[in-house]
């Protein structure tokens, strides 16, 4: 079965669900080694979301997928509103007219909003930044695709690598953002993006997980 266009709702509110749950979670992690503003700041924006979705609950999963978007730069602080914002918009970008996602639109929408991010942001992989649990995790589902893994099992090869990318951060060097001001400083703190990022795949898996 494909993700339906009520699937990827759930999906947003799910992840808004997991944001408002760890909020103080990503605020510590930020206060390591940033603004301390991570987590009030994606609450904030993902609140704003849910606001937003029952005026476009009938309307293509891409035009969900940029009102999400659009409303994050509007409402969320730092770099997340502009780095979420544009992940969620190049992903509507690259679904337009959708009612429905493959394995394949997925991993081109996960694709086109990664490719955004990096743009915007100027972070590579090894960076410390939410890019290192974004990659692999794009990484994975190319990789199930290509074994012909089920959607929910490549949805949760995903998750795992995001997580892993994500832990891979505590060593490194931040060399972009705020991080990036403390240097040497920086190593032995998990990123908070990549966190964040973390669960956006792992609240999309675990949503879909019936979907095979």
């Amino acid at each position: 079965m494909p993700i339906s266009r009520d699937a990827v709702l759930d999906w947003i509110k799910a992840y808004a669900d997991a944001i408002a749950a760890n909020k103080d979670y990503l605020t510590q992690l930020d206060s390591d080694i940033g603004d301390a503003d991570h987590g009030v700041n994606m609450h904030r924006g993902f609140q704003a979301a849910l606001t937003k979705l029952p005026g476009v609950a009938d309307k293509d999963i891409g035009t969900i997928l940029k009102t999400v978007g659009m409303t994050l730069v509007s409402t969320v602080g730092g770099a997340g509103g502009p780095l979420y914002g544009t992940l969620f918009m190049q992903m509507g970008a690259a679904t337009p007219s959708k009612q429905e996602l493959t394995l394949a639109d997925w991993a081109t929408a996960l694709e086109a909003g990664i490719n955004g991010v990096i743009m915007r942001g100027k972070a590579q992989l090894g960076d410390k930044t939410m890019v290192d649990a974004l990659t692999p995790a794009l990484a994975a589902i190319k990789e199930a695709t290509a074994n012909s893994a089920s959607l929910s099992g490549a949805l949760q090869q995903s998750a795992q690598a995001a997580e892993q990318g994500m832990k891979d951060t505590i060593p490194l060097v931040a060399r972009k953002g705020r991080a990036s001001y403390l240097g040497e400083r920086s190593a032995g703190h998990q990123d908070p993006g990549a966190t964040s990022s973390h669960l956006l795949l792992k609240t999309a898996a675990d949503t879909w997980a019936g979907a095979s």
